[in-house]
């Protein structure tokens, strides 16, 4: 088997489960084949002090053959 993978960045105010849901939600728009995702990437903003934004590199991939 061949699998292939595309890499996305899912954010939300919500958290970590939220900005990958994201993602993963919005990668299945272009492709229906998705079969699985890993988190690369986990980052966020801060402002006067307070977690405003959590930011989730997620590879999610699909078999290409």
């Amino acid at each position: 088997m061949v699998y292939k993978y595309i890499e996305v960045v899912g954010v939300s105010q919500e958290g970590l489960d939220d900005a990958i849901k994201k993602a993963v939600k919005e990668a299945y728009k272009e492709s229906k084949q998705i079969s699985w995702f890993s988190v690369s990437e986990i980052r966020g903003s801060i402002k006067e002090g307070e977690v405003k934004e959590f930011q989730v590199t997620v590879k999610i991939g699909y078999k290409v053959s």
